[in-house]
């Protein structure tokens, strides 16, 4: 018996120094707190997967790399492993992934629709805990909420775009043309540019996102501010003024206003000649305004040639200039499958304030989080654009990223075949519709 006691203290001595020790270690410095059985200092792979190719993303692609080496360097014990897809691989490997139970441990994610299936599906972890920690009052408001579902944040963005018409100031020029205040006006600059053999504006279709930005300016010109969000919020696309944007966007095809083929152009196409001075406007996110600012593999002559418009008034219209198309870009997830969501959750938030500061000055990247622009030098472009979302009237979040997955794959769909006139725009309605009411 005085054996047996013996031993029992003497086990539960060393159990006490074995656990002191691991404390010791687990509070010093800047290591991360070990998560799920990891110990401190161990050596991990966290793997991260965007969709900032160099090339066709160079600012934010660079950007990237630059905060995953200073994280590396804060974090000797945590390797990142990047995979970079374009946005359209990106999507789907996303999709084959969650389905495969697979997903990185960190990746980027669109919000509200997007995410729905793999917020139900339990595949983000929350991150709520960041935002009551060190990102608490970060953000601009509003950001983060189009990533909340049942009172729980499940992804943080790191960017806020709005969709300007970009111009080529030179092509306008020649053609004494000014940015257009009305739809007429507009009408009346794609009939002197198509006169004088020039396209008047380069379209992506095939991505189909791209054609949806000039459907959703047209049915807000038309019906107004709240209109595309009372409509998928209450599942119901036949309000008159969609039926109209519809015919509108047809009579913008009739006047050969987009370049040829562009069904069949990928966004990265469409953009190329935009780049190369064949089309005289671009509508696209704030995410290309570094092309016309700060990127250092585009010639300062062309960035000198760009300029931008708001989409023009529609006469007799309820929606305002100030309404933009927009809304929060991507943002980072941590996968509830991760090995390591502590070390996971340490890096996105590293990367969201990282981000932060260096967008702006190194980038010309609007982002999620707050800018105090007193503070840094920045181009006319890139200032004028800020001032633009601090005195817009809405923004309207992307309809194919509102909508449910089902929905918004019909809206993708239907607005390329609007477009391609394979359907007529009272068809294009009755589609939509249907998809909506279905809930999926």
């Amino acid at each position: 018996m005085k054996r047996a006691l013996l031993f029992c203290a003497l086990l539960m001595t060393l159990l006490l120094l074995a656990t002191a020790c691991r404390g010791g270690n687990g509070e010093s410095g800047d290591a991360v707190k070990p998560s799920d059985g990891t110990a401190a200092g161990e050596k991990i792979t966290l793997k991260l997967m965007h969709l900032w190719p160099d090339g066709n993303n160079s600012a934010q692609n660079k950007m990237v790399k630059e905060i995953v080496e200073e994280f590396e360097d804060a974090n000797p014990n945590i390797t990142i492993a990047t995979e970079v897809l374009d946005n359209e691989q990106y999507k789907s490997k996303l999709k084959v992934l969650a389905a495969a139970n697979v997903l990185p441990d960190i990746g980027f994610t669109w919000a509200a629709g997007f995410m729905d299936p793999y917020v139900g599906g339990n595949k983000f972890a929350p991150l709520d805990d960041l935002l009551q920690d060190e990102l608490k009052g970060k953000f601009v408001t509003g950001t983060t909420e189009a990533f909340s579902f049942y009172g729980k944040t499940y992804a943080l963005p790191v960017e806020l775009n709005i969709v300007p018409v970009y111009y080529n100031k030179e092509i306008f020029a020649k053609y004494n043309l000014q940015p257009p205040g009305t739809l007429d006006d507009l009408k009346a600059i794609i009939k002197t540019l198509n006169q004088n053999g020039v396209t008047p504006v380069t379209l992506g279709g095939k991505d189909g996102w791209p054609a949806s930005f000039w459907y959703m300016y047209l049915a807000d010109r038309i019906g107004g501010a709240d209109l595309m969000d009372k409509a998928v919020a209450g599942k119901d696309f036949t309000d008159p003024s969609l039926l109209e944007a519809a015919k509108q966007v047809q009579d913008l095809v009739d006047r050969n206003t987009f370049i040829k083929g562009y069904n069949g152009l990928s966004n990265d196409e469409a953009k190329a000649q935009f780049m190369n001075g064949k089309s005289a406007m671009f509508a696209m996110g704030t995410w290309e305004v570094p092309n016309y600012t700060t990127a250092g593999d585009v010639s300062q002559a062309f960035k000198d040639k760009i300029g931008y418009f708001k989409f023009p008034a529609v006469t007799g219209g309820k929606g305002s200039v100030d309404d933009w198309v927009g809304g929060p870009g991507v943002g980072l997830f941590v996968s509830q499958n991760s090995k390591h969501i502590e070390e996971a959750k340490k890096f996105v938030s590293f990367f969201v304030q990282k981000w932060g500061e260096h967008s702006v000055v190194d980038a010309g990247v609007i982002p999620a989080t707050k800018v105090d622009t007193s503070m840094v030098k920045l181009p006319k472009m890139f200032i004028d654009l800020l001032n633009e979302l601090n005195k817009a009237n809405r923004v309207t979040l992307y309809l194919d990223t509102q909508m449910k997955p089902g929905a918004s794959s019909t809206h993708i769909n239907q607005v390329q075949a609007l477009f391609g006139e394979a359907v007529t725009p009272e068809e294009f309605i009755k589609k939509q519709d249907e998809a909506l009411k279905a809930g999926k």
